[in-house]
């Protein structure tokens, strides 16, 4: 498909005019809210809706040009949005698939928008794999295009309503963050063998094999993220980050959490949020603090500034990963690397000064 002379050129035409986006209040398919009174669609960076007319009609012949989806050697051509989920589409769908991650390491997907390429790839997919709860905000619109034309499947379906947060200040919404909370994430692994099944019967035990060793090593990493904490102090379990990524975490693990930016990227944060956490800190003596690999570093270093200035002191703890992966090849690199990693940056550094008999008799009241 990629040298279809239609694809090639329609694609090329949608590239100049724009990428295609929403704004981030606009619903999301797979969002167990489906009010779809809210926000009308827009385009973002000058695109106009001449690239609408493009894409739409780019879609319409995509079906005569592409030929045979398969990937190579018959396999599932499978493509997924963040890097948490193309880890475990990876591990589950084994040798039986061929997966397409589109958001690599260091990518915030609240602000992704989709390129041409990345609509020939969602086009010429079998299956498409998605977080859903209005992550992926800027590719709603593409990924409700997609929906009838290709199985797409938001991960967070199976994962039931009384088990999603809904921050106050998210007007409603739930909380996409799900991954930072291991057994949340397992639901995600379920959601992926039951779809691959569905569309590939033939292998349906293989997807079962695969998820049930996969779980099997992430309910040892749940486990291991509980004992882990539990070497922290409990005045110690207070986690501040970049933007609100970390709540599922905070109410799986014990820590409360406050952050610079809410559940979005897309809102910047003000002078009076860095002042807020600048007094929490201070008042707390909080010894850390914490940058995010998806997010520019200078918001947290502003609050570590403004702590300074109240004549308190406070570390930047480390970089911790919660929208994206690492890089391929390093532990960050993987779903379980990236929770270990997380884990032992944030105990090392809210446990510094700790004399290790303080813990012991914290937990004993």
């Amino acid at each position: 498909m990629e040298h279809c002379p239609i694809v090639s050129s329609m694609s090329s035409r949608l590239g100049h005019q724009g990428h295609w986006s929403r704004t981030d209040t606009t619903p999301d398919i797979g969002s167990r809210s489906r009010d779809r009174s809210r926000g009308g669609r827009v385009f973002a960076h000058g695109a106009s809706t001449f690239a609408a007319f493009l894409l739409v009609l780019l879609l319409a012949v995509l079906p005569a040009c592409a030929g045979d989806a398969r990937g190579g050697e018959g396999r599932l051509n499978v493509v997924t949005t963040i890097g948490m989920i193309t880890d475990i589409v990876e591990r589950v769908g084994g040798d039986r698939v061929v997966v397409t991650g589109l958001m690599g390491p260091g990518v915030d997907p609240h602000l992704y928008k989709a390129s041409a390429g990345d609509v020939r790839r969602l086009s010429s997919a079998e299956v498409i794999f998605y977080n859903g709860l209005h992550l992926e905000a800027a590719m709603a619109e593409l990924l409700q295009q997609m929906d009838g034309r290709t199985r797409t499947r938001a991960v967070t379906d199976g994962v039931s309503p009384n088990r999603l947060l809904t921050p106050p200040e998210f007007e409603g919404q739930y909380d996409p963050h799900l991954w930072s909370d291991v057994t949340l994430w397992m639901s995600a692994v379920e959601t992926v063998a039951e779809t691959l099944a569905e569309v590939d019967p033939e292998g349906k035990e293989h997807y079962r094999e695969n998820a049930a060793a996969l779980l099997e090593e992430l309910e040892e990493l749940h486990e291991w993220v509980r004992e882990r904490v539990e070497e922290l102090p409990l005045a110690r379990r207070v986690l501040v980050t970049a933007h609100d990524a970390f709540n599922y975490f905070g109410k799986a693990y014990g820590f409360e959490v406050e952050a610079l930016q809410g559940l979005s990227t897309a809102t910047e944060a003000g002078t009076g949020d860095v002042q807020r956490l600048a007094r929490l800190i201070t008042d707390r003596e909080i010894p850390a603090i914490f940058i995010e690999s998806s997010i520019p570093r200078r918001n947290v270093e502003a609050v570590q500034a403004a702590v300074r200035s109240r004549g308190g002191e406070v570390e930047i703890g480390g970089m911790l990963f919660s929208d994206a992966l690492g890089d391929p090849g390093t532990e960050e690199g993987t779903y379980a690397g990236m929770i270990r990693h997380n884990v032992n940056t944030i105990v090392g550094a809210l446990s510094s000064g700790v004399e290790p008999d303080r813990v012991a008799e914290t937990e004993g009241g």
